[in-house]
């Protein structure tokens, strides 16, 4: 059962992440996964009207690190210590959708895996996996 609703993890991201402010937002958390949407920004797009990968790439991790704390609960010291990703398509300047299904949950390390979407087409336009580290006090 998720330790964190959509709403809760929301806030949490945006007190702590100054950087993120509201480009992402959490759409959906479940057992052992979330959607997060990434609002589109030109600021995303890179040359041929399309998103880039680094957009692409931290809409990734972000999705990851909603599920694992929809899991765990409020642990601001998670960490990214692998991320692999895949860009399939080139998605259309538009918003982006991010489904993470945590495939490991242990007391260390998380694994996930990623698709990411396009809001106007459901094909999936980039697929990453995604490692967490675990801080052992949890704070």
């Amino acid at each position: 059962m998720p330790k964190m609703t959509a709403e809760e993890l929301d806030l949490f991201i945006q007190s702590h992440f100054a950087l993120v402010d509201e480009r992402f937002r959490v759409e959906n958390v479940g057992e052992m996964s979330a959607q997060v949407r990434m609002l589109y920004h030109e600021r995303h797009l890179r040359p041929g009207e399309t998103i880039s990968g680094a957009a692409m790439m931290t809409l990734a991790d972000m999705a990851m690190y909603v599920a694992l704390l929809g899991m765990i609960g409020p642990v601001a010291l998670a960490v990214t210590t692998s991320l692999n990703i895949n860009f399939l398509r080139k998605p259309a300047p538009g918003d982006l959708l991010a489904d993470c299904w945590l495939l490991k949950l242990g007391q260390r390390l998380a694994v996930g895996e990623v698709a990411i979407s396009s809001q106007s087409d459901s094909t999936i336009v980039a697929h990453a996996t995604v490692t967490y580290s675990i801080p052992p006090d949890r704070v």
